[in-house]
């Protein structure tokens, strides 16, 4: 994709959302899900999103998912309070409340942040595991949480996501289900769905305050190494990007001691204070040197800089020496750190990877003499294993990752980008040397990769064909120039789908996979031999995605 002439600079005023309007559209906008399929409830990889503007993302459709989840928890028994989170988008203010009326009309105890800030993705997930391990000795005491959030999406998204007893997200048969209740109340005009009148909200005594900054916080030192961070004194530069743990940094600093730097502290539902991202649209995404154009400015005045996406769950790491660390690139260096950092871990535990994060990661834990587990793109993959403590470690290429509390026991089974900007300062602090320098040390030791993702056009049919391949129909045997070691159309670490195709051979790889949402299909690619070699994946990997098109 082209990058956009405006990439990296300040957005105009008139490309900024018009935050009334967009409001005045999440309440006035109904779906129509007969005439127009596109506005029905559907759950991705990371629950449901879309923009009250073009009427995927609107008032009907939280009343009808709040509600699904209600009938959910009734069928699964589950009574125990709902812990409710919402980033700093313009729409999650008003789907929260929209979701609280839902909630406490079914007599659900709903625990909201006492102060009225904005709840992180990952502090929900805490939040629930701390209170089922202390509170759910009765399975009907369980607590699950829902999180209000489009993530690194633009200005103009909503997005709304559950997380089960487990911590995080659900799974597909779960999503679906509850899509599936979701859409049948849209189509009977919300018949069922209970709602408390908005001035009753605050009347409710099911609605209970809890304190979430200072819950998180506390628990921090379990899983980070605090001490070894104040010790040697690391200067730590923070850009949360407007999200919601911008308020959680201070009293992290002022109970460990640590030497912290909040670098921007506005909240703005426009997020005027973004640089463009490379297609010249705002978006929180701190994997983008676009859109990280403001803490690159100062990276230089830290030891290390941290920024995280507005629900908290993807991290940003820049080091002096190099900049904005590649999201793979830090993966690899924090399980080659964890590795040797966590005693407590079991040897026998695995460390998780998706299946087109970098082959980087492979080598590094096999050097370990470690297990991987690799799962398709999603972080609901991983719940399981770190709640169970199978996984210690489960990181997905596009910079968000979680992993066990220094004890072996489980820590949040959602991406955590409080965490995983603190390990790269506890990295520092314990090793002298920046991630980035460990990254060029691995380099150093298993190769350089050469890595990239491409998106290309296709068509509606073609994404069929791709769904409906036979594996067995497809006969190539090398891939730039190399032998083809082993074709995948499913996860090696469960035996789920992975939705497409992935071919590896020794040198390199390539995954493919049709967009859910648009007429486009991505190309992951990795080489470990050159850029040249890297183009030659390419030009293989389109000719065999083809043939798969044209094959009758």
């Amino acid at each position: 994709m082209a990058i956009h002439p405006q990439a990296g600079q300040p957005a105009s005023l008139d490309s900024l959302i018009d935050v009334t309007e967009l409001i005045e559209a999440y309440h006035s906008k109904q779906p129509d899900i007969s005439l127009y399929p596109e506005q029905n409830v559907v759950f991705g990889t990371s629950g449901h999103r879309g923009t009250a503007l073009n009427t995927t993302f609107n008032e009907h459709h939280i009343l009808a998912i709040a509600q699904a989840v209600v009938d959910y928890r009734q069928q699964a028994g589950i009574t125990g309070p709902l812990f409710l989170g919402k980033d700093t988008h313009a729409l999650s203010d008003v789907a929260y409340q929209t979701v609280l009326r839902v909630l406490l009309a079914n007599n659900i105890t709903v625990k909201v942040e006492k102060s009225g800030e904005y709840i992180p993705t990952p502090v929900i997930s805490h939040a629930i595991l701390t209170h089922n391990e202390t509170d759910g000795n009765q399975a009907k005491r369980q607590a699950d949480g829902i999180v209000i959030t489009p993530s690194h999406n633009p200005p103009e998204d909503g997005g709304i996501k559950y997380n089960t007893i487990a911590g995080g997200p659900a799974d597909t048969a779960i999503t679906d289900w509850i899509a599936k209740q979701a859409n049948f109340y849209l189509k009977n005009a919300l018949e069922g769905v209970k709602k408390l009148p908005v001035d009753a909200i605050s009347h409710s005594p099911l609605k209970q305050d809890f304190d979430y900054i200072e819950h998180y916080v506390d628990d921090l030192q379990n899983v980070i190494d605090m001490q070894a961070i104040a010790k040697a004194g690391v200067k730590i530069g923070v850009d949360p990007m407007g999200g919601s743990g911008i308020h959680y940094w201070q009293p992290i600093a002022e109970k460990y001691g640590l030497n912290i730097e909040v670098v921007n502290k506005k909240i703005d539902p426009t997020f005027a204070f973004m640089p463009l991202d490379k297609d010249g649209r705002i978006r929180m995404d701190c994997s983008s040197s676009y859109a990280m154009g403001n803490l690159l400015k100062v990276q230089q005045d830290f030891d290390i800089a941290v920024a995280n996406d507005p629900d908290y769950d993807r991290h940003g790491i820049v080091c002096p020496d190099a900049g904005l660390m590649n999201p793979n690139a830090y993966l690899a260096v924090a399980i080659a750190y964890l590795a040797e950092h966590r005693p407590e871990w079991s040897k026998k535990a695995q460390f998780g990877k998706t299946l087109v994060s970098s082959a980087m990661i492979d080598r590094v834990v096999a050097g370990l003499e470690r297990e991987l587990c690799e799962v398709p793109v999603g972080f609901k993959w991983y719940v399981e294993g770190l709640f169970s403590g199978a996984i210690v470690f489960g990181g997905e290429e596009s910079a968000g990752a979680s992993f066990l509390r220094k004890n072996g026991q489980v820590w949040t089974t959602d991406k955590d980008g409080f965490i995983l900007a603190l390990l790269a300062a506890e990295i520092l602090a314990v090793t002298g040397k920046t991630p980035s320098q460990h990254y060029q040390a691995l380099v150093e030791k298993y190769g350089q990769p050469y890595y990239q993702r491409i998106d290309v056009p296709t068509t509606a049919s073609n994404k069929v064909k791709f769904a409906n391949m036979d594996i067995n129909a497809i006969d190539s045997k090398t891939l730039a120039g190399d032998p083809i070691i082993r074709t995948l159309t499913k996860a090696p670490g469960n035996g789920a789908s992975i939705g497409g195709l992935k071919m590896e051979t020794q040198n390199g790889w390539f995954a493919a996979r049709p967009s859910g949402t648009e007429n486009i299909y991505k190309i992951y690619l990795e080489s470990f031999v050159s850029e040249t070699h890297l183009a030659q994946l390419e030009q293989d990997a389109k000719q065999i995605i083809n043939r798969i098109f044209t094959a009758e």
